[in-house]
């Protein structure tokens, strides 16, 4: 993994900072931030749509102040070098091929891994698929497929409607107009709760040539029903749900606790919306320390 310096994340304290990376794997180059001392306990940070590893940048810290060695990549579609132009190249087996093959660059035998939005729903497929990679889980926002799965069908539960933005999403050139349209007004309202500096970050990575579609992609490679062959979860687990998530009821999030069969704990944060990483900082970090130091790396 190359690295260079980057700028403190926090004028108040320039230690411990952020520092932009490449990690070179699986035939991709990603961009990735990393915190923390080398020899720290490694964590590894997936971030979901339609954001960037920026997402992490106040858990990066937190983790670093603890000892931690915090890893976050811009995944496919969203490093430049990792954009390929297929949709079929976004598919369920390619996105948790990238997450081992990153582990493999970085000589990691296993690591403690943590998901939001679609960065949770590869989480959860990399701990079905690989538990042998992973000392710990934590995932955010997003259920356990087939918790998400079964509320969908269930009408009553409302969250068939909290899924209904999918089907544009799906919409091969329709979505990418609508969601950059009158200076990407669309996405603006998507992250209305963040801050504008944050937002023109994120603009500014998804209007690169190719980005958008790359991370539509992942809506439209994956066949829902592959996700969920997983089966039960059989490592520690902390799902962390946030109670004014726009896109993730709560039917789905108290299911997940019935598809893990290892040590569990639900934690639901009251009054943040689905940005839990950014508006929802403190408290996800307090628990993500905790949970590691509930469950020491072997």
């Amino acid at each position: 993994m190359n690295t260079s310096a980057g700028r403190s994340v926090g004028a108040d304290s320039p230690q411990p900072f952020v520092e932009a990376a490449e990690i070179t794997a699986g035939g991709w180059v990603f961009n990735a931030r990393v915190a923390g001392p080398a020899a720290g306990r490694p964590v590894l940070f997936l971030h979901g749509f339609p954001q960037t590893s920026a997402s992490w940048t106040a858990q990066l810290l937190g983790l670093a102040r603890a000892g931690h060695r915090a890893i976050a990549f811009d995944q496919r579609g969203y490093s430049p070098g990792a954009r390929p132009p297929q949709e079929s190249a976004y598919g369920r087996d390619e996105l948790v091929g990238d997450v081992l093959a990153v582990l493999d660059t970085l000589g990691l035998d296993r690591v403690d891994l943590v998901g939001h939005d679609w960065g949770g729903a590869l989480a959860w497929q990399v701990a079905g698929l690989a538990p042998e990679r992973l000392h710990t889980l934590t995932v955010v926002s997003t259920p356990h497929p087939v918790a998400l799965a079964s509320a969908v069908r269930d009408e009553a539960s409302g969250q068939r409607e909290q899924s209904s933005y999918i089907r544009l999403f799906r919409t091969r050139g329709a979505a990418e107009e609508k969601l950059l349209a009158d200076d990407a007004a669309y996405l603006r309202e998507v992250f209305a709760s963040l801050p504008a500096e944050v937002t023109e970050r994120y603009l500014a990575v998804l209007r690169e040539p190719g980005a958008l579609t790359g991370a539509l992609n992942w809506y439209r490679a994956i066949d829902p029903k592959v996700l969920l062959d997983i089966g039960d979860i059989d490592i520690p687990t902390l799902y962390v749900w946030s109670d004014r998530d726009q896109a993730f009821g709560r039917a789905a999030a108290e299911a997940t606790a019935d598809s893990v069969v290892g040590p569990y704990r639900f934690e639901v944060l009251a009054d943040v919306d689905h940005w839990v990483p950014e508006n929802g900082a403190q408290a996800l970090t307090g628990l993500l320390l905790d949970h590691l130091a509930a469950f020491p790396a072997r």
